[in-house]
């Protein structure tokens, strides 16, 4: 690949955004800075300012491909199957985001600084990914429950994606908080990612299907 060739720049990108997904399966994000980043990439720091001004921008990148990865999902399931009941739609959504925990960790974050701290462009562009995913539950819906009316359609993506960022807190518990649970007296039940969802999918179906 010539140098400065759009094949190059994706592909430093891309590198970028694996490295900062690396670092954050063991890291929190204050943790991770640009430093750490160049650290883990093939070529120097500095040079990461040609693609990302500040590492909200790459997390922002990294979200953006996981709402991607997942409407592949959804899109990919849709096309091989043709019916589906109001429980086999439960599982089928719970499964897709049981495969995603990088998107439901990155949810669960505060975003508002993260974009505020990043430039329009990159925002707008983890924004359409955004956008994506909510048409590609709706054409999930619409798929499945053809009879549903718009506004049904709409009460279920406005209850369902904000759920969505509140999953990993409760399904991903580290031994500290087990254990300030344990000392608080709480009885606090084991829940998976799965099976938040499928609780969460189901109750919303029983309502407007």
């Amino acid at each position: 690949m010539p140098k400065g060739s759009p094949e190059l720049t994706n592909a430093r990108r891309e590198e970028i955004i694996n490295a900062c997904e690396k670092l954050y399966r063991n890291m929190s994000f204050k943790e991770i800075t640009i430093k750490e980043i160049g650290a883990v990439t093939s070529f120097t720091r500095t040079s990461i300012y040609n693609y990302f001004q500040t590492k909200e921008e790459i997390f922002l990148a990294l979200i953006e491909r996981e709402y991607n990865l997942w409407c592949d999902d959804l899109e990919m399931t849709m096309r091989k199957t043709d019916s589906m009941t109001k429980d086999e739609f439960a599982a089928a959504l719970a499964r897709s985001l049981e495969l995603r925990p990088q998107l439901l960790k990155l949810l669960s974050m505060n975003h508002y600084d993260m974009e505020e701290n990043s430039r329009l462009d990159r925002l707008t562009d983890m924004k359409t990914a955004y956008d994506r995913s909510m048409r590609t539950v709706r054409e999930f819906l619409k798929k499945y429950f053809p009879h549903l009316s718009e506004e049904r359609i709409h009460e279920f993506i406005y209850l369902f994606f904000p759920f969505m960022f509140g999953i990993y807190p409760y399904a991903v518990v580290t031994d500290k908080q087990w254990q300030a649970m344990k000392d608080a007296g709480m009885d606090y039940p084991e829940m998976t990612v799965y099976d938040l969802t499928y609780g969460c999918v189901k109750r919303l179906l029983e309502n407007i299907v």
